[in-house]
């Protein structure tokens, strides 16, 4: 054994008999929001140690690596997965593709109940402004729980070209085309108003939800503003731009 793996697997057994019981959850917390500050390839693990408030040789005793330590906070950020226990200590580096994989996975149990998906799926709807609503509210509320993920990965996509690939093809681009599609289809049908352009008001309402949704919890400006006015006003917004008035 060299002295390096010696010596953090000493560390490994002094943290593991008394972890401060929030540590990992601290863990995750900072490891997340110094990726999503610096990025992937700029993110040093002196840099988590000192936001945890460790030295580096113990943060080793928590996570293998720094790819081990992305991959945990991907996993864990948004509760998606457990925590791991003590006894699992040091989280190991995932082998070759398989955080990649994760995300795609994620991506893929995201859409299996998606409202937009189900209403493509449909030939009409007897309430066109509902059924939109509800593929707002929906998206909404899939963003919102998912945002530490969602900014982790649109932030770190740019340094590692197969995340990019799985994040941007899969996820972004996939979803903007479903709902560019659902909107010519209902517009065509005489469901919903027509607009100049149906790939800007997919983009326009797909960047309003995520603003909302993800992104302003880490504006450098906050806004103080109710949750529930929020989606209701961007219901109301949508709703106004997109579907026409009952008789």
């Amino acid at each position: 054994m060299t002295l390096d793996r010696l010596s953090r697997s000493v560390i490994f057994w002094d943290v593991s008999r008394a972890i401060p019981p929030d540590r990992l959850e601290r863990l995750v917390e900072v490891a997340t929001a110094t990726f999503i500050a610096q990025g992937y390839q700029r993110t040093q693990m002196e840099d988590v140690a000192g936001g945890l408030g460790v030295g580096k040789g113990t943060l080793y005793g928590y996570v293998e690596s720094k790819a081990a330590l992305f991959d945990l906070a991907l996993r864990c950020a948004d509760g998606r997965e457990p925590l791991p226990q003590p006894s699992a200590l040091p989280v190991r580096t995932p082998a070759p593709g398989s955080t990649v994989e994760a995300i795609r996975m994620r991506l893929v149990a995201e859409t299996t109940d998606l409202e937009l998906l189900a209403a493509l799926a449909r030939l009409d709807h007897p309430e066109p402004a509902r059924e939109l609503a509800d593929i707002v509210r929906d998206l909404y509320a899939r963003m919102s729980r998912n945002r530490h993920g969602i900014k982790l990965v649109d932030r770190c996509a740019q340094d590692q070209p197969e995340l990019a690939d799985v994040w941007f093809g899969q996820g972004r681009w996939a979803q903007h085309a479903a709902l560019v599609a659902y909107l010519e289809q209902r517009i065509a049908k005489g469901l919903l108003r027509r607009v100049p352009n149906t790939h800007v008001a997919a983009r326009a309402i797909l960047e309003g939800i995520a603003f909302w949704a993800v992104h302003r919890h880490w504006d450098p400006s906050p806004q103080a503003v109710d949750e529930a006015d929020v989606e209701a006003t961007l219901l109301a917004l949508t709703l106004h731009g997109l579907a026409k008035e009952t008789k």
